[in-house]
């Protein structure tokens, strides 16, 4: 409820910095600056064995977000024996560490849970309901909303994490092409 007052009234302060903020930036698709893990790793000191190594090169490569089972057939692609305990114990050590996320995506597959290093900025996943296509979005809206939220909670923010289901332009059209023909076969 706070939220919807919050974007109605403009004569709230940081409201000019929001509307310059839309204005300025559309929401869109970004190229991450994602953190070297295999670097963050060796200057905290922590041993790295060939299997923990493979394992954090795939997620540090992964262009999409890849589930523990995905992790173990590309780890193991590499010609490192890696079994599926060393996946688990190296996602953990680097969750602990805070050098990826973990992400449920909507459940769109279930109760599995997917990786990717953790950016430098923070930014927004778009899961659609349909066909399961995450999008990565930044904006600076993201920052604007961390900072009423700190404000007017008193709350420091540490992690954000946001995940938003809905329906992919490529989706809205199909579904929209279909509605077209059936409107025109029924009105034949």
């Amino acid at each position: 409820m706070f939220c919807d007052a919050v974007i109605r009234d403009a004569s709230k302060p940081g409201r000019r910095e929001l509307d310059s903020a839309i204005a300025s930036s559309p929401l869109m698709a970004h190229s991450f600056d994602r953190r070297s893990l295999l670097g963050e790793l060796k200057a905290k000191g922590i041993r790295l064995t060939s299997q923990r190594r493979a394992v954090v090169e795939v997620i540090q490569e992964a262009n999409e977000h890849l589930d523990a089972s995905a992790l173990l057939e590309r780890a193991r692609a590499k010609g490192v024996n890696v079994d599926r305990a060393t996946v688990y114990r190296t996602v953990e050590l680097l969750k602990r560490h805070r050098l990826i996320d973990e992400l449920d995506l909507m459940h769109l597959q279930g109760e599995k849970h997917y990786y990717e290093a953790r950016t430098r900025g923070d930014h927004v996943h778009l899961a659609c309901l349909n066909c399961g296509r995450i999008l990565e979005c930044a904006t600076p809206l993201l920052d604007w909303l961390k900072l009423e939220l700190a404000t007017r909670t008193g709350f420091e923010l540490r992690v954000t994490r946001l995940e938003v289901g809905g329906y992919c332009a490529q989706c809205r059209a199909a579904h929209s092409r279909r509605a077209e023909t059936a409107e025109a076969i029924a009105s034949a």
